[in-house]
């Protein structure tokens, strides 16, 4: 098909569905004289999820386009990204990416032969790679660094020097790969620009970029591997994609940040020329579309009904990953990923499986689970009678009577902002006299330091009710510690890793703090401590 294009209808598939492209005259000049290497990449942390259809369909457009795509597994990227991925995983996280991403593209009838598949350390841990990598942090600004990997590298609030790192080794990653372009989300325009600023200046050629839209999760924000509910795995049962889209976010006419409808437009459209909306009879049968623009519209304006759409999308989407399931069914993928994604509730070899119960001995695993926190409820609130900075609050947390808990929270909110307020309590702390009364619990807050310094306590879902467990995902089962040992500072320990996400999303080591009602989160902290 390829030979039988022009260059200028090459330019149109290769751009189509794209949101932004730099350097297009470059692109149509190359065309123009062969055709166009790009590369697309990918770091090795969580498992892929059906988002990942998103740039398996563009690189289906390149392919019949004629260029030749380079597929890099960036496994160095995924450990320099704040550990996502830890050094001993690398290797089984490269092999589980390949063979999921080799059966994506099996199942939307991508020839593998003409694709080239490269892991990152296989050429960026060279002499001549990491003599151009301290040339370039010659040269570039840490204010450029953190400036470009802003959207695509964890934000924490003592970064890493691991993570300024990351954009320039991506820069690299073009001159090394011999590419003409990259190909990848917006969200990495940043790096983009980086790299076109920088690679002349170590002597290479800027190279073009092409950015896919972000595609939104099925809560509505971006579909992220660390957001359970924002994303269908690609090995999720047909009863998990069912469930997952029941609950996704598609209000009835409202066509922004809609996941679903997005997943028709970037990948069952590109990927089938059509799309079928299935429904009764008596709400007008099944109806066949061509274009998505006709899907879009009929949605505004509610000719199309949420449940139709999602119970439409869920047939799609199944034909699409029941080759995946299938090979992924093989005992030696099965134990691939399971080697490659532990399952974080089972312990070290010793260790009770979900960790926690009793007291905690010598070796006992330093896991989430030990902490008992809960939901409560702020019935009172007054002024410690003994401590400006200090305020008395008396809180429900499902038991006889409300727990007494000290908290230094005058000077950053008011009694009224507390009173009857849902909070999250650490139930199981030894309990402090301070200044003169025993605080019974820890109320739970997120921080950012700065002048000045701001705290809001952490929110349950809406409908929460106090008592009600709060975990870690991946840790339900553990059973919390009778009281935390203060000698083995268990909670110093497991506080290090709560965090804020730039979600505003609470997180242990990436991982989402919950009740069954969904996500904890704060307001405004992105980014901040939890304590």
């Amino acid at each position: 098909m390829a030979e039988q294009l022009s260059p200028d209808e090459k330019f149109h598939l290769i751009t189509r569905n794209l949101q932004e492209v730099l350097g297009e005259d470059k692109l149509k000049q190359v065309l123009q004289e062969r055709e166009l290497k790009v590369y697309w990449g990918t770091a090795t942390t969580g498992k892929p999820h059906v988002a990942y259809f998103v740039p398996m369909s563009k690189i289906a457009d390149f392919l019949k386009a004629g260029c030749e795509v380079t597929i890099l597994f960036a496994d160095l990227h995924a450990f320099l990204d704040n550990m996502k991925a830890p050094w001993e995983l690398l290797e089984l996280r490269v092999q589980y990416y390949e063979q999921v991403i080799k059966a994506m593209l099996e199942s939307i009838g991508v020839p593998l032969d003409k694709l080239k598949f490269v892991k990152g350390t296989d050429f960026q841990l060279s002499r001549e790679y990491t003599l151009d990598v301290y040339r370039l942090s010659s040269m570039v600004t840490e204010h450029d660094a953190k400036k470009a990997g802003a959207e695509v590298v964890k934000q924490v609030e003592h970064p890493l020097l691991s993570g300024l790192l990351y954009p320039g080794l991506q820069a690299l990653d073009e001159e090394y790969l011999k590419v003409d372009a990259q190909f990848g989300g917006v969200d990495q325009r940043k790096i983009f620009t980086l790299a076109e600023k920088y690679l002349p200046s170590l002597g290479y050629a800027k190279r073009s970029h092409l950015m896919n839209p972000m595609v939104p999760g099925l809560t509505g924000a971006k579909m992220s591997s660390s957001e359970e509910e924002s994303k269908i795995d690609l090995l999720d049962k047909k009863e998990d994609v069912k469930k997952k889209l029941k609950k996704a976010f598609c209000e009835p006419g409202n066509i922004q940040n809609n996941g679903v409808l997005s997943f028709v437009k970037h990948v069952l459209f590109p990927l089938c020329g059509d799309f079928c909306i299935k429904r009764d009879a008596k709400w007008g049968g099944d109806r066949v579309y061509t274009v998505f623009e006709e899907v879009e519209k009929d949605f505004a304006e509610e000719v199309v009904h949420p449940g139709d759409l999602k119970a439409s999308v869920e047939v799609a989407l199944n034909k699409l990953l029941d080759p995946i399931r299938r090979k992924f069914e093989s005992p030696e993928l099965r134990k691939l990923t399971n080697s490659a994604y532990p399952d974080p509730s089972k312990t070290r070899k010793g260790a009770k499986a979900g960790g926690g119960g009793g007291a905690g001995g010598e070796d006992d695993e330093l896991v989430p689970s030990r902490l008992d926190i809960r939901v409560g409820k702020i019935v009172s609130v007054e002024k410690h009678p003994d401590a400006d900075s200090l305020y008395l609050e008396k809180i429900d947390v499902g038991e006889a009577e409300p727990r007494t808990v000290v908290s230094g929270l005058v000077a950053y909110l008011s009694q009224e902002d507390l009173q009857d307020r849902a909070v999250l309590l650490l139930c199981n702390l030894k309990p402090q006299k301070m200044r003169g009364i025993e605080s019974q619990a820890m109320l739970l807050c997120a921080s950012v330091d700065g002048e000045p310094r701001r705290v809001e306590p952490l929110d349950p879902p809406e409908g929460s009710s106090p008592g009600e467990r709060v975990f870690v995902e991946g840790y339900e089962a553990g059973k919390p510690d009778d009281k935390l040992n203060p000698k083995k500072k268990v909670w110093e320990k497991l506080q290090i890793d709560l965090k804020v996400s730039q979600e505003c999303v609470a997180q242990w080591r990436d991982k989402q703090l919950m009740t069954k009602l969904g996500h904890i989160t704060c307001k405004t902290l992105k980014g901040g401590n939890i304590s």
